[in-house]
């Protein structure tokens, strides 16, 4: 075994002495700053409240959000609060305490409040316009009455709740795009999911409608990740867990 040239050794030595002598600085690293945005998800039998958070970095000059925690409100949902809005307010305000608790307190003002209320809801006000613009009302003031940025209440047309949900799967799904091994964002090459949603009287497929198709009237036009995306429900009346439960129990007594 040939041993390394003394001179060789001494200038190594050397250089690590001089790396070892010189003085370095930590050159610091700016963090993304943490935003945060709150949903109240009204459905017909409770309200959850979601708390959101992303950071400036956009695949596409779309946000890249996460859920980092969520709160069940207590009692029903809020339709059932038609006959005595004033009632409405208090149901949430636990959930708004807790919100204040989870949310750093400088970024209260700056986080944006949204409350959206499906199906029940969107029931009454064709039934009872007048109780569901009360409770509407009710929701806004007590709201309003928080510390956050609120941005409205109101009741989700259908097309827009289906196709809310068909964007929150595909995105879980990673459909629209992925990290890579470098841990940077890029296009998932994946196609994306149709999504069926089994409701108690009725069935919706919501699916993209592909480039060059003809879009229902009923479609909606959402411009996400650099690209556009026609989405489109197709109702199924009476498939739902109620009929299929009275089919089951039809199909036993026989």
């Amino acid at each position: 075994r040939e041993l390394l040239p003394p001179w060789l050794v001494i200038v190594a030595g050397l250089t690590g002495i001089v790396l070892l002598c010189v003085s370095t600085k930590d050159v610091p690293i700016t963090p993304h700053r943490t935003k945060y945005g709150i949903v109240l998800d009204a459905g017909p039998s409770r309200t959850i409240l979601f708390i959101y958070q992303w950071t400036t970095i956009t695949a596409k000059t779309t946000g890249v959000i996460r859920e980092c925690s969520s709160c069940l409100v207590q009692g029903l949902g809020i339709s059932n609060y038609s006959d005595s809005p004033q009632k409405v307010g208090k149901s949430l305000e636990p959930c708004l305490n807790w919100a204040q608790k989870e949310i750093p307190a400088e970024q209260h003002s700056q986080t944006p409040l949204y409350l959206g209320a499906t199906t029940s809801t969107r029931q009454l006000n064709l039934t009872h316009p007048t109780l569901s613009d009360g409770l509407l009302a009710a929701l806004t003031v007590a709201l309003k009455s928080s510390p956050f940025d609120f941005q409205g209440a109101q009741i989700l047309p259908s097309p827009d709740e289906k196709a809310f949900n068909w964007v929150a799967v595909n995105y879980v799904l990673e459909n629209f795009f992925k990290y890579d091994w470098r841990g940077q964002l890029v296009p998932s090459g994946k196609g994306m999911t149709g999504v069926l949603s089994v409701g108690g009287t009725s069935a919706q497929l919501t699916s993209r409608v592909e480039e060059g198709n003809q879009a229902p009237k009923e479609g909606v036009r959402l411009q996400l990740y650099g690209q556009t995306h026609n989405v489109y429900t197709h109702h199924c009346p009476c498939h739902g867990t109620d009929q299929l439960r009275s089919r089951l129990l039809s199909m036993l007594i026989q």
